[in-house]
């Protein structure tokens, strides 16, 4: 067995359910190498985000969530959408900071961040998205998820300023979702997310002329006052389309709402976590590491509690369905075979 097959063996392990991957594992790995170069020694990016793909679709047909695949797809268009509005925002307030400091304009508290980079490679996704649909995009969106979680460790080496960790915790969770987004939208959906990071560029730019500086603009009005607001937005949005499609029986809607509560309930990290500030120590609202912490993690488990009965519930009903149609078609050979 060579190195490469024993490798794409250890990510079928990794990602795919036990029956399954017993009845298919060899298959699966059998494709994938012959797909292969032959002098290739480790799976390609695109091979590793298909394998967990395909594990993720097996694992929730498992449990009876098969259904939920159209509600992934419409919540990671609109997480896509939210996260390059705000990339669209931040790199503004970002090259303002940059063209201060290059010119020599240099004001009181400004400071050139990282950020910047971060900012491109998700403006960078939202332009692949239309002109490259599907695996294009899904490996844009993952490297820019990559640099969004590198500039920590980076700006701690280099000595520079970053954008602070509940901004960038927002951005990789609607970044998770993102990875979900179709194939082959049309093309109007595909310049969604071109159409928001340009909309809030004049937002940003506002702000920057008004003599904002990126690190007022991360830790004062805009990311105490636009994160929670791109949540409402987004809640909202999911909301409405939710209940436009559960008109006709669709209920997308109501699965993208659930897969979206835990970025959504990220946005609002930082009210949150002052909230909890005031309640745990009861003076005023300044949000510290263990605060923001103890957010995140309400945040999560909720998310997933909610999501978790969701589910258990769908496969309990479908379970109740199965069962109705089997005594049904029992009942009807019973009352045909009295007839004969």
């Amino acid at each position: 067995m060579s190195d490469l097959e024993r490798r794409y063996l250890r990510l079928v392990r990794i990602f795919y359910p036990a029956g399954y991957r017993n009845a298919r594992g060899t298959e699966i790995v059998g494709t994938y190498l012959a797909l292969s170069s032959p002098d290739r020694g480790w799976p390609s990016v695109a091979d590793v985000t298909d394998v967990a793909g395909g594990g993720l679709r097996q694992r929730l047909r498992a449990i009876g969530a098969t259904g939920i695949g159209p509600g992934v797809r419409l919540a990671a268009t609109l997480a896509l959408l939210t996260a390059t509005a705000l990339a669209g925002g931040w790199a503004m307030l970002e090259l303002n900071a940059w063209t201060t400091a290059w010119f020599g304009f240099e004001q009181h508290g400004t400071s050139v961040s990282l950020g910047l980079g971060v900012w491109a490679a998700w403006l960078l996704a939202a332009v692949v998205h239309v002109v490259a649909p599907g695996r294009w995009t899904r490996l844009a969106i993952g490297l820019a998820l990559v640099l969004t979680v590198a500039v920590v460790p980076l700006a701690a080496v280099v000595d520079r300023s970053r954008p602070p960790l509940f901004v960038l915790l927002a951005q990789v969770c609607l970044g998770f979702v993102a990875l979900g987004v179709p194939g082959q939208p049309p093309v109007w959906l595909r310049l969604l997310p071109v159409a928001g990071a340009a909309a809030a560029l004049p937002v940003a730019a506002t702000f920057a002329r008004n003599g904002g500086d990126v690190l007022l603009g991360y830790y004062g009005w805009p990311a105490g006052q636009v994160l929670p607001g791109a949540g409402m937005a987004l809640f909202l949005v999911t909301l409405l389309v939710g209940v436009g499609l559960a008109a006709r029986n669709d209920l997308r809607g109501a699965w993208a709402l659930l897969v979206l509560l835990c970025p959504i309930g990220m946005l609002w990290l930082h009210p949150l976590a002052e909230e909890l500030a005031v309640s745990m120590y009861g003076g005023g609202p300044n949000a510290d590491w263990t605060t923001l912490a103890t957010a995140a993690i309400i945040a999560a488990v909720a998310a997933a509690i909610v999501m978790s009965a969701a589910l258990m519930v769908r496969r309990r009903l479908a379970f109740t369905h199965a069962a109705v149609e089997r005594c049904t078609a029992c009942g009807s050979l019973t009352s045909d075979s009295a007839k004969r």
